[in-house]
């Protein structure tokens, strides 16, 4: 009966967002030589309601290839910005130059020549991107993150990447834990079928070690819609995604050594060139007899550099063992927002995003204001080096406060040198 309420309650908010979103759409269409001003300007990522994982397709921003999604279920992980896009056709090319004509036969032709061309080898460096991401709360809860990754293309264009990293998880009254990831994957496609593969190993300084692994298979359900200038119009692709591995999410589960296995599908649908919605499931088995179900759906729409949003996030567990276990275990917990964001170019190396989700949240039948706050900036320091530095406050829980109010803040950045 819970599901089924939940369920009701995500349908009603999609559908009331939907018929809303389009309204405005006809309004705009009915006014197109009017330019649309937002009274308000607040905010991007689901940073408090998104499960980690579709920005604008139409631009060159850095999307990373997602080798090793965080395996931490929590409603700022789940981040559609984080999606790789599908391959889209290249937008044909107009060949303005006449034909050439062919060249008369010579008279004396010269003996055919050896080629001295190179040959093409095996495998060729891509990219290596380090991310970055620090988080504490107001409850003597920090997590720290620094993973490079270390992307190749071979010569059939199937992909393989290693990462390795420094994780350092601390909390009150727990000693301090120390994590070294090591991980390789690789990453293909069957036709129209994207294939991503990863495995490795986790390392810690006082704990044993641990299996890691992931997968996912992502393909289109509908062809993809291409304007002539390289825009998408529309598209429905479906993934299916599976990880298992330590549980990180502060140093008690760790030292419990929890682990999980997780599983279920992703759903993008570009539904026209402005708007899109964006919902993801998950249900996960730990190795301490829990289990959990996951939900989350983000419906958007695009005017110019402004963006609405509307987010939705519903989780619940078979039992709690916050006490026992270390993490965070909600057998009723909802969070529903509304979000405003702008985007754009500073200067012609600097671009920056300004978001704010102002909502509600629902724990044990409690509701309480859900807020976030979330700035990201990329710099583009050469063709070929860039860096994003971001922040973002929020107060949706991540952890079983009682009374007391929960505030959390997070520093996020990526360095990308392609290569």
């Amino acid at each position: 009966m819970f599901l089924l309420g939940c369920l009701q309650i995500q349908l009603g908010v999609i559908c009331s967002v939907g018929i809303w979103i389009l309204s405005a759409a006809k309004l705009q269409a009915a006014q197109a030589h009017q330019t649309w001003k937002s009274p308000l300007k607040l905010t991007e990522q689901v940073t408090t309601v998104n499960p980690e994982l579709a920005e604008q397709y139409s631009k060159p921003l850095p999307y990373r290839l997602e080798p090793t999604p965080i395996l931490l279920v929590a409603p700022e992980n789940f981040n559609p910005d984080l999606r790789l896009p599908p391959s889209l056709p290249e937008p044909p090319q107009q060949n303005s130059s006449p034909p050439s004509l062919p060249e008369p036969p010579q008279q004396n032709p010269s003996p055919p020549t050896t080629s001295t061309k190179p040959k093409t080898p095996d495998a060729v460096l891509e990219s290596i991107d380090t991310d970055y991401h620090y988080e504490t709360d107001n409850f003597g809860q920090t997590n720290f993150f620094l993973e490079p990754t270390v992307q190749f293309r071979l010569r059939n264009g199937n992909k393989v990447f290693f990462k390795t990293g420094f994780n350092l998880f601390e909390q009150r009254g727990v000693e301090s834990v120390t994590n070294f990831p090591l991980q390789v994957g690789w990453q293909g496609k069957i036709g129209q079928v994207t294939l991503q593969t990863a495995a490795g190993v986790d390392v810690f300084n006082r704990l044993p070690t641990a299996i890691n692994l992931n997968a996912k298979v992502e393909a289109p359900i509908s062809p993809p819609r291409v304007s002539s200038s390289g825009r998408l119009l529309s598209v429905v692709v479906l993934s299916g995604n599976l990880e298992q591995g330590p549980y990180k999410s502060n140093a008690r589960t760790l030292n419990n050594q929890i682990t999980a296995w997780r599983f279920g599908p992703d759903l993008y649908w570009q539904i026209d060139r402005d708007t899109s919605l964006f919902s993801s499931l998950r249900l996960g088995s730990y190795n301490d007899g829990n289990s959990d179900v996951q939900s989350f759906s983000r419906l958007e729409r695009k005017f110019g550099q402004f963006s609405l949003a509307a987010n939705l996030f519903t989780w619940s567990y078979d039992r709690d063992l916050e006490r026992t276990s270390g993490y965070f275990s909600p057998p009723d917990f909802l969070v529903y927002n509304g979000e405003v964001a702008w985007e754009g170019d500073i200067t012609n190396f600097l671009r920056c995003r300004l978001a704010a989700n102002l909502g509600r949240q629902r724990l044990k039948g409690e509701f309480d204001n859900a807020n976030t706050y979330q700035t990201r900036c990329t710099v583009k320091l050469s063709p070929s080096i860039e860096a994003d530095l971001g922040y973002s406050f929020s107060n949706v829980r991540n952890q079983e406060t009682g009374g007391s109010t929960y505030g959390g803040n997070s520093f996020t950045g990526q360095l990308r040198v392609k290569f």
